[in-house]
């Protein structure tokens, strides 16, 4: 007995099994369930997991259902010669489109759309007279330039988007700052000489879509020094076979009194569940 008992113990060590070979097929399924970051984390593991991890029924559950629209539209080409692992990757970078002055990229984890407009895609009020604006370079904008207001009676930004969002739901941000940053030595420092006339009259911002939505509000513009997001409004896309046309605006028109020393950086769209990340 004992010595058929010990006769077992090598042919049973030969049966000894490590991740290497766990098949791909059941790994690519257990993926299905992961997020992107995840997924590429397990695919340092080994040589099945970086292999399952490129097959393309995982990552095209991962991207959004109007990616061949933002493929054809930024990459300028058709989405079918790229593996849905490289779609995906590229679309995550942020992608420049409209003559550069709009980006749209998606988030690595959800794989939802976010979008800015820069200050040059934007109608504003007087931004072709030097005595009231001017655009000035700074690192602080994912644009290398803002709109900066000196002074000004009329004061109004409007700006509109067409583009083909996915269904859910979406919240409209000016990026906006009080005074003009500047480096000096090295060092960031603010100038907030000219702002003025904020506090007196509260600004009024506004959002209105092709299907009948509509928003507004109202509030002061606050912290000089700092970049700020004011929430415009939210709105809704139901259908993703078509493109949502949405227009917003920010003014504040009395003309009793001026005002100036802003910074219009861009309009940032949202998934309306990522509104604290811009807190």
């Amino acid at each position: 007995m004992g010595a058929g008992v010990s006769a077992l113990a090598p042919a049973d060590s030969q049966f000894k099994t490590s991740l290497n070979d766990v098949p791909e097929g059941c790994i690519s399924s257990i993926y299905m369930h992961l997020d992107p970051p995840e997924i590429c984390r397990l695919a340092a593991l080994n040589r099945a997991f970086r292999g399952a991890s490129s097959a393309d029924f995982v990552w095209e559950r991962k991207l959004p259902s109007n990616y061949r629209y933002l493929v054809e539209k930024v990459v300028g080409r058709s989405p079918e010669p790229l593996c849905k692992k490289e779609t995906f990757a590229r679309l995550c970078r942020p992608n420049r489109f409209d003559g550069g002055t709009k980006e749209v990229w998606l988030d690595k984890k959800s794989g939802k759309h976010c979008l800015s407009v820069s200050a040059k895609a934007l109608k504003i009020t007087g931004i072709d007279d030097r005595r009231y604006w001017n655009h000035i370079p700074t690192e602080e904008s994912r644009f290398e330039t803002v709109a900066y207001l000196q002074q000004i009676w009329w004061f109004e930004v409007v700006g509109e988007l067409e583009f083909e969002f996915p269904p859910g739901s979406y919240s409209v941000f000016f990026r906006l700052h009080l005074g003009k940053p500047l480096r000096r030595f090295g060092r960031r420092v603010c100038n907030i000489d000219q702002v003025h006339g904020w506090d007196m009259k509260p600004v009024r911002f506004q959002l209105s879509t092709s299907t009948g939505q509509q928003a507004s509000s109202e509030c002061y513009l606050h912290e000089p020094g700092n970049w700020a997001h004011y929430h415009v409004g939210d709105f809704v896309v139901d259908n993703s076979d078509s493109t949502s046309k949405i227009k917003f605006s920010m003014m504040q028109i009395d003309c009793t009194h001026t005002k100036g020393g802003l910074c219009v950086d861009s309009v940032l769209i949202y998934p309306s569940e990522f509104r604290m990340r811009l807190k």
